[in-house]
């Protein structure tokens, strides 16, 4: 009997590690920066990073970063490491995306080319 799992396509739980790796980044990201700058001093840099631990966005970054690695998980159970691994670097061009998007950094030529290169690599890769 085959379980709800097995039926899924394994694309399916590579493309929700990636959705969940994102996810993780960008709350990250965005409670990191609302927190402010890192204090120098080794007192606020744990009162700093446990304020941060204890915030329920970045919990939730966390989260979707253990949800991620359950998908990975079933993706790989299906899949051979050297097909599934490649797509995993998908992560980096959709984060500069979102991350131009949603905080408005500066994508760089260099960011372009080096975006291009990636997604260029990643399709030699799916053909081998």
């Amino acid at each position: 009997m085959k379980t709800t799992a097995s039926m899924v396509s394994p694309l399916f739980f590579i493309f929700m590690t990636l959705a969940f790796t994102i996810y993780g980044q960008l709350i990250i990201k965005w409670r990191v920066t609302c927190a402010g700058s890192m204090p120098h001093n080794p007192t606020g840099v744990a009162l700093y990073l446990m304020h941060l631990l204890l915030n329920p966005w970045v919990i939730s970054g966390l989260f979707a970063a253990f949800l991620a690695s359950l998908n990975w998980m079933m993706a790989v159970s299906k899949l051979p490491l050297s097909y599934a691994y490649p797509f995993m670097s998908l992560a980096f061009p959709l984060t500069i995306i979102l991350s131009a998007v949603i905080f408005h950094e500066v994508i760089t030529i260099p960011k372009i080319i080096g975006t291009a290169l990636i997604i260029g690599g990643v399709m030699v890769l799916a053909k081998g």
